[in-house]
C-alpha cells in the first residue's frame, strides 16, 4: 500500500470534535506503537479559522480578527481524508513528537508554537486556502 500521509499532507479530520477541520500532517506511524497499535498520524489543525478582514478596519481590529487557535492531536488514518495539497512548513516537522503528548504543559507549549507559526503563514498570505473554513 502506497504512503498516502506524508510529512506535510493536508487531510480533512472526518470524526470527533475536529470533524471537517484541516489538518497537517507532522509525523505518520504506519506501523502504530505499542499504546496504539493502529495506523495514526500527529497533525496539526486549526480549530477557530481567522475572520474576514475589510481596509477599513483599524490596526488593533485587523489583528484580533487575524488570529487562529490551533490543536495537535493524534489521529487514527480511517478518521482522515487525505487531499491533494501539501504544506511546505520544515518548523512544523520538529516542533511536534510523541513525547508532547504526555505532559500537558509540553503539549500546550507545543501549541502556542504551533499558533506563531501559522499565524506567521498566515500574516505573509502563503497558502491562503488552508486558512479558510470548508463550506459544504
Amino acid at each position: 500500500m502506497p504512503k498516502v500521509y506524508k510529512p506535510g499532507k493536508v487531510a480533512i479530520v472526518l470524526q470527533g470534535r475536529q470533524a471537517g477541520k484541516k489538518v497537517v500532517v507532522i509525523k505518520q506511524l504506519d506501523e502504530g506503537t505499542k499504546e496504539r497499535p493502529y495506523p495514526h498520524a500527529i497533525v496539526a489543525g486549526i480549530e477557530r479559522y481567522p475572520r474576514k478582514v475589510t481596509r477599513t478596519m483599524g490596526a488593533k481590529k485587523l489583528q484580533r480578527r487575524s488570529r487562529v487557535k490551533p490543536f495537535i492531536k493524534v489521529i487514527n488514518y480511517s478518521h482522515l481524508f487525505p487531499t491533494r495539497y501539501a504544506l511546505e512548513l520544515e518548523s512544523l516537522k520538529n516542533s511536534v513528537v510523541a513525547e508532547h503528548f504526555k505532559e500537558p504543559s509540553q503539549r500546550e507549549d507545543a501549541r502556542k508554537n504551533i499558533k506563531k507559526l501559522f499565524e506567521e503563514r498566515y500574516q505573509t498570505g502563503k497558502n491562503k486556502w488552508f486558512f479558510q473554513a470548508l463550506r459544504f
